[in-house]
């Protein structure tokens, strides 16, 4: 019986992942190298990773590493986030939290037919829905990696204190939106750092295996604190060690951990983090 159900579910997992991939390439907005990745075997596997891109990015921010774990054997699944990769440059702006917990939790649906373990790799904003989905599919999700995690903006970029407020009136378009020499909107801003609240009480313990966050001491976008003290949460709550990688500023790496392409190391350090997320390296 046991088998006749992962036949199922994978198939239904494979029919929507195929759906939104159809529909996406139906849609002249959106950019042909944004849509959304599947890489499957075939079959539901004996793990699946669901990989979550960064704001003002798309799936193929994450190619690169997906063909790795699938090539480890995982099932993978890269799904597009609301209003990113379009030539719609203001559907950004118009993304509201709901779509966001949505789409998160609809790529988990996806993720969970496709393999017996399930976990999420998220990168910064992304990196809120990853850890978003530890706590609120903890029934589902088994491991998480978040690279830069943009739990709190760097402290440098803007006062802690005025975080706050900033969430609320630019969230509630009580201030008109801003866009930063970034190119961020505020606004979108402000939803996605909503979610990054609610993850401060977590909840019980779960059945997360493990947890792990790598992140850039140059990095000059997120609260590099934060970064670390969230998934810290997460972790003792689910009574496991939190797995961090502290990347060397000899790497010369900002925010984008990911941005790998041209050089020498990019298989190695690749390799590094999938073995992060596998739980094969903890430094706490």
């Amino acid at each position: 019986m046991r088998s006749l159900d992962n036949l199922s579910s994978f198939a239904t997992a494979d029919r929507s992942a195929q759906a939104v991939i159809a529909a996406e390439a139906a849609d002249p907005d959106i950019r042909p190298q944004s849509r959304s990745i599947l890489l499957s075997h075939g079959s539901r596997t004996r793990r699946a990773v669901l990989l979550l891109h960064g704001y003002r990015h798309g799936p193929e921010q994450m190619d690169e590493l997906a063909r790795d774990f699938f090539t480890r054997g995982y099932n993978v699944w890269i799904p597009r986030a609301p209003g990113h990769g379009t030539t719609d440059r203001r559907a950004e702006r118009r993304i509201t939290v709901e779509s966001l917990t949505t789409y998160a939790s609809q790529g988990m649906d996806i993720a969970d037919g496709l393999g017996d373990e399930v976990g999420v790799v998220g990168i910064s904003a992304g990196g809120i829905l990853a850890a978003w989905l530890a706590q609120h599919r903890s029934d589902t999700v088994r491991r998480v990696l978040l690279f830069s995690p943009f739990f709190a903006p760097s402290p440098r970029q803007v006062p802690a204190l005025m975080v706050r407020p900033l969430i609320f009136l630019y969230g509630h378009g009580l201030l008109p939106d801003h866009i930063t020499s970034r190119g961020y909107s505020l606004a979108t801003i402000s939803r996605y750092l909503a979610i990054a609240r609610d993850l401060s009480s977590p909840s019980g313990r779960t059945g997360l295996r493990s947890i792990a966050v790598a992140f850039s001491p140059l990095d000059d976008v997120v609260d590099t604190v934060a970064a670390t003290a969230v998934p810290g949460r997460i972790a003792d709550a689910a009574g496991i060690p939190v797995h961090t990688l502290l990347l060397p500023e000899s790497l010369g790496f900002g925010h984008n951990t990911l941005a790998l392409s041209g050089r020498p190391d990019a298989g190695r350090l690749r390799e590094q983090y999938i073995q992060l997320y596998e739980g094969q390296r903890s430094t706490r």
